[in-house]
């Protein structure tokens, strides 16, 4: 299966380490590298020299936009060369907005019939900066699994991206099994390991397409504090002791116009976890928290 990866690029040292991590997780993947264009794009400094050049106002607006449009082709050019280099099959996907970029790269991805969504987190905390930010829209708002890609990585997590296993968090909910059929659909050659805190026997074992021999499943205790973030933690630390390639987890559902509103275990995984993460949405209809 050729994975179809909407990865949203802007030219920095972290995007540009999101497109290596998603090439290592998706040998060969169709690529389309977006960068969302929302004018006015210029510089203090531009604007400035369009101004002593401009006659008026209306030749300032239009210079503002054709060096706007000029710097964002340069920009999805650069991502497009990066992306094919790494081994995929790339193509520019430059979009001029009004909307947030978030919430637009969420529509793109659903537009183009996206597989997945790869985006870049900031910050030397694992995904600590993503509050607030287009990474953070895009996860709650997308249709599609979204995977945040920490920034920077060291190299053991680096080096998992290739091969290392996909742990998943699992309580035998509707969130969690979209999130492991997910995983398997998409990552049909890793091992999978299914991780669940604190759960007795009665829970159910993990089923569907990614069942088989290629799935462990393990209990782990859940630690002290509070229990979502106590959870996350568990789940966290178990994809560090395994050398994962990522952590997989559900969200709690959408609204009727399709916004995930994030259980507070998968925002606590986003929060902690130094490898990226992949929150795969509900079903419409799931009210499963995970």
């Amino acid at each position: 299966m050729t994975v179809r990866v909407v990865l949203g690029y802007d030219g920095s040292p972290a995007a540009a380490a999101a497109i290596e991590a998603g090439a290592l997780l998706f040998p060969g993947a169709h690529g389309w590298i977006t960068y969302l264009w929302v004018p006015p794009f210029a510089s203090e400094h531009v604007r400035k020299r369009l101004w002593e050049q401009a006659r008026n106002i209306d030749d300032l607006i239009a210079a503002e936009d054709r060096e706007g449009q000029r710097e964002a082709q340069r920009i999805t050019a650069m991502g497009v060369t990066l992306a094919n280099a790494a081994g995929w099959a790339a193509e520019p996907l430059l979009e001029r907005t009004y909307a947030a970029e978030g919430t637009a790269i969420a529509q793109t991805a659903e537009r183009v019939d996206a597989d997945v969504v790869v985006v870049a987190a900031r910050g030397l905390g694992g995904t600590d900066a993503v509050l607030g930010s287009v990474s953070d829209m895009v996860v709650h708002y997308c249709s599609r699994p979204v995977i945040v890609v920490p920034h920077p990585l060291l190299s053991a997590e680096y080096d998992a991206l290739g091969d290392g296993p996909v742990v998943v968090g699992w309580d035998g909910s509707t969130g969690a099994q979209s999130a492991l059929d997910a995983a398997g659909r998409l990552f049909l050659a890793r091992r999978i390991v299914a991780v669940s805190v604190d759960e007795t026997d009665s829970v159910a074992p993990p089923s569907g397409p990614a069942a088989g021999s290629r799935i462990t499943h393990v209990h782990l205790e859940r630690g002290r504090g509070r229990q979502a973030r106590a959870t996350a933690s568990a789940v966290v630390n178990a994809a560090d002791h395994r050398g994962a390639a990522l952590v997989v987890v559900g969200s709690r559902g959408r609204s009727a116009i399709r916004e995930i509103i994030l259980g507070s275990v998968a925002m606590g995984t986003l929060h902690q976890s130094h490898r990226p993460v992949m929150v795969v949405p509900s079903p419409p209809e799931s009210t499963d928290e995970s």
